[in-house]
């Protein structure tokens, strides 16, 4: 009530106060590399509005530098350089770069991107620079999406920051719903699935290929619901406020396809990928074969922005092939449903789209496992026992935490299935009569208190 009680020209100080005490609260030092970004960006933008096309490259490329220059240094250098340390150790020669015992700034990527696409707007001609430097301060820093998301656009957040906000009664409690939301997917679901999938993954040598693939399946469960639950708590806690983010996931594991799943899952950083670099790269206006080198260095950059692991650039390289079959393999795919006269069919039509859903999970699944393992050795070695040691006894764990994962998966499931339905039809947390809204909430918090875990940790993309 703190934010509606101050005038609206004073509420950046206030927000801006929060984000960088949130910010502070991991590594107090590390609130430098954010005013450093925030400082340089500031100056870079206002410099390109003042200068000619060849200056703005320059003011631009200081932006570059110093952004991509802060996030390679603590996120990269040591995986880049114990990379050459290897090639050179094979070759017995000398390489005496030392490794540099760096803790990563939390949620580096996440602002870094932020920024830079002000300034890339700036330099487009696409965004007016921001001349309030608290007000472009909070958009870089603004505490409920700055460390995993969603990453807003310039044009999207800054002018609500100078939009006088009202408290808005629907706009309080739809907030809230949605950060209730986001506690279930995280401690009810995410952090129960964690234990097991931490078990296993963990000690891959001592699981059976069955085991592996159960927890497999949950750590693309336990991702998804630690991720988007924290878009959730950000999105709900920013609209609390009258700030609106961007929705950040749709329901990927219902696509139908790779190209869909990447228009549901991380939202706001596939369009980033598209807007700064796949269009820039040429996009869909060039041959074939450019348009392949395209995609597939885009997903090997998604990849690596994940994180400094070789796990990661094959996580991102294995979903830059799958869609680069998916394109070579359309227009036989089409002369086939022609061929069994589908489109003609009606039940063959809602026949092939759970299948089409069904093989989309197995192959994003797959590719989890690379994302998930702690080496690429694990990784392969999780991969092998999947397809040739199936069978044996299934490792559960405890019991009661098995059990209770299940049924969070459940509730997950069945919530997550009719979620577009219940939003603008029966939702019993949209209900007219007040005591079953507030018997839908009390459930939800109960279910919270109950199954959820308490100590299941950071969010995983956290670490990104």
């Amino acid at each position: 009530m703190t934010y509606y009680a101050l005038p609206h020209r004073k509420r950046w100080i206030l927000l801006l106060g929060a984000s960088y005490y949130f910010y502070m609260c991991w590594k107090p030092e590390y609130i430098i590399l954010i005013i450093i970004s925030t400082l340089v960006d500031y100056f870079a933008a206002i410099g390109m509005s003042h200068s000619e096309h060849g200056r703005k490259k320059i003011f631009l490329g200081i932006s570059l530098v110093s952004n991509l220059g802060i996030l390679f240094g603590f996120k990269y250098f040591n995986f880049f350089s114990e990379s050459l340390r290897e090639v050179f150790h094979s070759f017995n020669l000398l390489y005496n770069v030392p490794h540099f015992d760096l803790l990563l700034p939390v949620g580096i990527s996440f602002y870094t991107f932020q920024t830079l696409s002000y300034s890339i707007d700036v330099y487009k001609g696409q965004q007016e620079p921001e001349r309030h430097l608290g007000i472009f301060a909070l958009y870089v820093s603004f505490f409920p999406q700055l460390v995993a998301g969603p990453i807003e656009r310039p044009s999207h957040l800054i002018p609500q920051f100078h939009q006088e906000k009202k408290f808005n009664y629907g706009d309080a409690v739809e907030g809230m719903r949605i950060m209730l939301w986001g506690f279930f997917k995280k401690c009810v679901v995410a952090d129960r699935l964690a234990v097991y999938v931490d078990a296993v993954y963990n000690n891959p040598d001592h699981h059976n290929g069955l085991t592996l693939a159960v927890a497999t399946l949950f750590f693309s469960i336990q991702i998804y619901c630690d991720f988007s639950g924290y878009s959730n708590i950000a999105i709900g806690s920013a609209r609390v406020m009258g700030v609106d983010l961007m929705r950040n996931f749709r329901r990927p594991y219902f696509a139908q396809s790779i190209s869909e799943f990447w228009r549901r899952w991380h939202i706001s950083l596939s369009t980033w990928f598209r807007d700064y670099l796949y269009i820039p790269l040429g996009g869909n206006r060039v041959n074939t074969k450019r348009r392949y080198f395209n995609i597939f260095t885009v997903f090997l950059v998604s990849g690596l922005w994940h994180g400094a692991n070789w796990t990661f650039v094959v996580w991102g390289a294995l979903h830059g092939f799958y869609l680069m079959m998916g394109m070579l393999l359309h227009s036989p795919r089409e002369r086939f449903k022609s061929w069994l006269r589908i489109e003609e069919s009606l039940w063959k039509q809602h026949l092939l789209i759970p299948c089409r859903i069904l093989f989309n999970l197995i192959i994003v699944c797959y590719a989890w496992i690379f994302f998930r393992a702690n080496t690429l050795s694990d990784a392969w070695l999780i991969s092998s026992k999947i397809f040739t040691e199936f069978s044996g006894p299934l490792y559960i764990g405890t019991f009661v935490a098995f059990a209770n994962g299940i049924l969070a998966i459940t509730l997950l499931f069945l919530a997550e299935s009719n979620q577009e339905y219940f939003r603008y039809k029966y939702s019993p947390f949209k209900s007219e009569q007040y005591l079953i809204r507030s018997i839908s909430y009390v459930s939800v918090i109960i279910l919270i208190l109950l199954l959820g875990v308490f100590d299941g940790g950071q969010f995983i993309y956290f670490q990104f």
